[in-house]
């Protein structure tokens, strides 16, 4: 006993003595008992929750779970939203070229592009029209129309063309070949070939492209007039 208080009194030894140690001597019954080793104590820890066996552990619970739904709930903004609603696309506008005895807009009347684009119509004639056309802008048409007494004036960009109009008139102001170069030269879609609308305008030029098939079928299968052309009126004179 003596060896031992001499050594437990040097302060080196003591303090190089493991954790708890000193502990375990200093119990009531650390003469009779085996003390754990601090080894034993490490690989067999107390679990977490008995430190919260406190009626506070209920408080620390219900905190807990206020802040997992706090910061659940700016996680779910961020989720992906669900089906979004689709996208109605702008109507695409027809240009029909055409007197006012037909209505042409009861005839495009609830049919859509590819089942899903609606069709707005726009009619005039050659004479209430105007345009300009661009390289890269398309072409913009200037209406100013009769309807029932009333001057309507519009502006906008079609995205194709009927043409159910002669083009060109031996009348006087019924020239309107010009019309049909700008909306050529605008690159807009037509129903019929605008190639076809401005060939029509000279009928010795259509009458040349009936000559090529009278010749390709023969006058049996494709009879024709017989006429002569002159480019001037001075062969009829001589």
């Amino acid at each position: 006993m003596n060896f031992l208080r001499r050594r437990l009194s040097d302060s080196s030894f003591v303090a190089n003595l493991p954790n708890g140690y000193m502990t375990d001597l200093q119990r009531p019954d650390s003469s009779t008992s085996s003390p754990a080793s601090p080894a034993m104590e490490r690989r067999h820890p107390q679990p977490l929750a008995a430190s919260f066996s406190s009626p506070g552990s209920s408080l620390f619970s219900s905190f807990s779970s206020a802040m997992k739904q706090t910061s659940a709930a700016p996680s779910g903004l961020m989720e992906p939203p669900g089906p979004s609603a689709p996208i109605v696309q702008r109507p695409r506008i027809l240009l029909v070229i055409d007197d006012a005895h037909t209505d042409w807009a009861k005839y495009f009347h609830g049919k859509k592009v590819n089942g899903e684009i609606e069709i707005r119509v726009e009619q005039a004639e050659f004479s209430e029209l105007n345009l300009a056309a661009y390289v890269t802008g398309g072409c913009m048409v200037d209406m100013q129309v009769l309807r029932n007494g009333t001057k309507v004036v519009r502006s906008f960009k079609p995205d194709f063309i009927l043409v159910r109009q002669h083009a060109y008139s031996m009348a006087l102001g019924e020239d309107y070949r010009s019309l049909v170069i700008g909306l050529q030269y605008g690159g807009l879609p037509a129903v019929n070939s605008l190639y076809s609308v401005y060939n029509f305008c000279s009928k010795p030029w259509v009458f040349s492209q009936l000559i090529k098939i009278f010749h390709s079928l023969g006058p049996e299968k494709f009879p024709l007039v017989e006429q002569t052309f002159f480019p001037n009126h001075k062969p009829m004179v001589s």
